[in-house]
């Protein structure tokens, strides 16, 4: 077995040179020919196989700046000669009065009277006051009359003493204040003082509600008024 393998060796590597030879001649047609191209197109992108085919794109240089604009020119006024004003007018001559040599004649003469001097003026004497009338006397205050329950005519009975209070001795002095009408009738009372227990005041309150009553006057003429009424209880 070790001879055969030593005999075919050469033989193998006569096989591998012109499998060689052979594959770059097939390599060279397929890039004449086009072949080539197409298969690295199947397996490499188009971009990639653009880039290596494709020549690089010229540099484009920027244009030039353009040149600066003239500075703007400021055109100056121009001053307008003045329109020459044509000469004033030279005046006609005046003709001048000669002065006539011949005596005028004599003018009348008149006599001046002078005028007699105006009055002196005196300053006016300033007038007395006259004596102010006297002051009107104060008017006489008018006459009050308050009403009262003690005319004989009114026949105003006694105050009624409550039994309750007469069993607890209670006695004392109220004070209402009493509206008598012009008509002498009661029109309403206040306690202004109480006598310390409520059944004498109740009692003096209901007896002044019945009552008549002679009308306050003032100046005479009966007149609505208030007055202050006492009712006494006292215990026999």
């Amino acid at each position: 077995m070790e001879s055969l393998d030593r005999h075919d060796l050469p033989f193998r590597n006569t096989l591998i040179v012109a499998g060689v030879l052979l594959l770059h001649i097939v390599a060279l047609w397929a890039l004449q020919s086009g072949l080539l191209r197409r298969a690295v197109e199947i397996v490499v992108p188009a971009q990639i196989l653009s880039e290596f085919i494709e020549p690089p794109a010229p540099k484009v240089e920027p244009p030039p700046p353009p040149p600066p604009l003239p500075p703007p020119q400021i055109k100056q006024p121009v001053a307008k000669t003045p329109t020459p004003t044509p000469p004033a007018p030279v005046p006609a001559p005046v003709p001048v009065a000669i002065a006539d040599p011949t005596p005028a004649l004599a003018a009348p003469v008149g006599t001046t009277t002078l005028q007699a001097p105006p009055p002196p003026v005196t300053a006016p004497v300033a007038a007395v006051p006259e004596t102010p009338p006297p002051a009107p006397a104060p008017a006489a205050p008018a006459k009050v009359e308050l009403p009262t329950s003690d005319a004989e005519y009114l026949h105003n009975p006694k105050p009624v003493y409550p039994p309750m209070s007469r069993r607890q001795n209670e006695q004392g002095k109220v004070v209402h204040n009493v509206t008598v009408g012009a008509d002498g009738l009661p029109q309403g009372a206040r306690l202004v003082k109480s006598s310390g227990f409520e059944r004498l005041d109740q009692a003096a309150y209901k007896t002044l509600m019945t009552w008549r009553y002679a009308p306050g006057k003032r100046n005479g003429v009966p007149t609505a008024m208030s007055y202050d009424q006492v009712v006494t209880f006292v215990l026999d």
